[in-house]
């Protein structure tokens, strides 16, 4: 049995072979600190975020990519693992995805949780490597191939080329970073506080980061600094752009950053295929066109981003005697 596990920070992803995609569920454990129980994992957890009373805490137990609390990374682990497997006693193959800047402390959280999981091996991939493979992309052949990995943690750029990475960069510009833009800006601009989940509704409603109008609007609900009470706002694509173009632009540099240090054939060969982008970010208004006209490369979204990462990490079984960049054998440790 093989496993892909697409660990984000926002979302768990798990791809088993010739099944796709068997579990995709938010990275949420809710814990009952009276009894000091687990209550719910997933999306029974998500749905609890911002409604609990003081001894029930809401956890992400990733933050920026990286594990921020063991103990229950390690409990939602297994419980997503259990609910593909069944429960039965052969202990599976796991393939992990990492960021591709994460430390040799924080990989080695990632495999004592799988470990701890039932896993009976482990390899880690870096993100944009399973990204590419996901999407359908050949990356053996001598060919440039550009991705951006835009999750809920960190946003990976990295040029791959015969099954390894030439240059890459992760940036902490991502989707929970956008959405705590958005409730700072309105807290700042109208003395209205906000949720996150109100925040990630207004992004997904009105986000526009290329010619936002003004004219596209939506109405949200939160409680006045000031008075203390329950007040409506309309929120315009105009408020969005402007609490998030400062993370756009720093995405733009990153993005030249690894297309400056790409060598110059291989940077033929992106301007000819373009740039793909892959993770929930992708689908960010707007967000290919801005790129498109800051590099000069047409840029596109994979197909089905969301699951792109997963899917390349269930692929990746084909490649483990290739992939010897940006794929670790955690036999090593």
């Amino acid at each position: 049995m093989d496993i892909g596990v697409d660990l984000g920070t926002a979302n768990v992803l798990i791809s088993m072979g010739s099944k796709g995609i068997v579990l995709n569920e938010p990275s949420v454990v809710a814990y009952n600190k009276k009894t000091e129980e687990i209550i719910a994992v997933g999306n029974e957890a998500d749905k609890m975020t911002g409604k609990t009373p003081d001894y029930i805490s809401v956890i992400r137990p990733l933050c920026d990519g990286a594990i921020s609390d063991y103990n229950m990374n390690e409990c939602m682990i297994a419980e997503f693992i259990h609910r593909v497997t069944g429960r039965q006693m052969l202990m599976p193959r796991m393939i992990m995805c990492i960021p591709s800047s994460i430390t040799d402390v924080e990989s080695r959280a990632v495999v004592d949780a799988a470990r701890a999981a039932g896993a009976r091996k482990i390899y880690l991939i870096e993100e944009p490597v399973a990204a590419l493979l996901g999407a359908g992309i050949n990356i053996e052949k001598p060919k440039g191939n550009m991705i951006i990995d835009i999750g809920g943690g960190t946003t990976d750029v990295a040029v791959v080329s015969m099954n390894g990475i030439v240059a890459k960069t992760s940036v902490k510009m991502a989707g929970n970073r956008i959405d705590a833009a958005i409730i700072k800006y309105v807290s700042s601009k109208y003395r209205i506080l906000i949720g996150e989940k109100t925040a990630e509704n207004a992004k997904l409603t009105l986000a526009n980061v290329y010619d936002p109008t003004g004219d596209v609007k939506t109405e949200i609900r939160g409680r006045h600094m000031l008075k203390g009470l329950p007040v409506r706002l309309e929120l315009s694509d105009m408020d969005i752009y402007e609490a998030i173009h400062d993370m756009t632009d720093e995405l733009v540099t990153a993005v030249r950053t690894v297309l400056e240090k790409t060598p110059p054939e291989l940077v033929g060969d992106i301007h000819t295929n373009g740039i793909m982008m892959s993770g929930g970010g992708s689908l960010l208004g707007g967000l290919d066109k801005l790129l498109t006209k800051e590099t000069g490369i047409e840029c596109y979204p994979a197909k089905d981003p969301m699951t792109c990462v997963a899917r390349g990490a269930s692929e990746a079984f084909k490649y483990i005697d290739k992939l010897l960049d940006g794929f670790i054998d955690v036999s090593i440790y």
